[in-house]
């Protein structure tokens, strides 16, 4: 919970910030498409609600999901220990390809930091994620942040093609493509 989940989403799929955004209730979704040499991703992202009262709905969003991304503020460490109980569960009951980022976020509140760099690198090194400081306020890495996810995603999820191969009794294959 205040995090800056929403802002991080927002300022990737629309490039806004709100210095005062108010709370998520229960879920909030936003679809982006981001080009990448070897594929387009779509982004279905789900942000969902931080405060405690939600978590019980957490699982029928990252269930089945390619990503999760795992936010917490640079400026306090509870944030930091949350955002621990969150990979665990998501180890224990998400998809075992499932591509998992780490994100410390509110790098502009350097001045106020709680949770050290080392400690976020160190903590995703041993779950197996990768690690990124960003600042939905400055912009900082969040574009960044949603490339190398998508560079993941391509890399455990092969590319899908969007038609079928039929085949008839001679064993020619012909292709149907739909728009």
């Amino acid at each position: 919970m205040g995090t800056g989940k929403t802002s991080v989403a927002l300022r990737f799929v629309k490039g806004q910030f709100f210095e005062h955004q108010e709370a998520t209730i229960g879920a909030a979704f936003f679809t982006q498409i981001l080009s990448l040499p070897e594929a387009t991703v779509k982004f279905d992202i789900w942000d969902t609600a931080g405060q405690e009262r939600y978590h019980s709905l957490a699982p029928m969003y990252y269930r089945g999901a390619g990503a999760a991304i795992v936010v917490y503020d640079i400026a306090s460490m509870d944030t930091f220990v949350r955002a621990k109980k969150w990979v665990e569960e998501l180890k224990r009951k998400a998809s075992p390809n499932l591509v998992m980022a780490l994100v410390a976020n509110k790098c502009d509140l350097e001045s106020r930091r709680e949770v050290k760099n080392e400690d976020g690198e160190k903590f995703s090194d041993e779950n197996g994620m990768f690690f990124m400081e960003t600042s939905a306020k400055t912009a900082l890495n969040i574009n960044e942040l949603f490339l190398e996810t998508a560079k993941r995603l391509t890399k455990v999820s092969p590319v899908q093609q969007s038609g079928m191969n039929l085949q008839n009794e001679g064993r020619k294959t012909f292709s149907c493509c739909f728009g």
